[in-house]
């Protein structure tokens, strides 16, 4: 339920109010942090950045974005909001509530996302499937909430809040 906390100086929202704002918003942040993560493991895979991996990410991008956005959309946002609303009370600012969501959100979607991303792209076959997808759960984590709160979620939001203002 949006309030008086869920809108900036301006009066635009930061958060999606209907149906078709939350799956603009959905796939704008799946496309952003899925794109960042698969630069930063094939970055790892081939032992750093280099041009050429920013191409080659939207390979895979044409199977993970779809997947993150359903895993979002039909598999984790429920949980991700009744896990939120469970840690606020009307009184929680609204970046608190923003970092809360987003870390939840993190925490949920880096260990499956990796679990998909070891099936289709890793080579676990000398280490073991277990072995790999921790190990990749590990090393994603790290970069998927740093990137989150730092970098994707404030653009992401900034994005949104410019595509869907609203005039008082």
């Amino acid at each position: 339920m949006i309030n008086e906390q869920h809108v900036n100086h301006e009066g635009s929202f930061l958060i999606p109010e209907s149906k078709l704002e939350n799956f603009v918003f959905t796939v704008m942040m799946a496309f952003v942090m899925v794109y960042a993560m698969i630069c930063y493991n094939i970055a790892l895979t081939i032992g750093g950045m280099r041009d050429a991996v920013l191409l080659d990410a939207f390979r895979e991008m044409m199977i993970m974005w779809p997947v993150a956005i359903i895993l979002e959309m039909f598999v984790f946002e429920k949980t991700v909001v009744y896990l939120t609303q469970r840690l606020i009370t009307p009184e929680t600012p609204i970046l608190l509530i923003i970092l809360i969501r987003c870390s939840i959100t993190v925490c949920l979607m880096c260990p499956t996302m990796s679990l998909i991303a070891t099936a289709l792209f890793k080579n676990f076959q000398a280490a073991g499937f277990i072995g790999t997808w921790l190990q990749t759960a590990v090393i994603n984590f790290p970069m998927a909430i740093g990137w989150q709160i730092f970098f994707c979620g404030p653009t992401v939001r900034f994005l949104f809040r410019t595509i869907f203002r609203k005039d008082n």
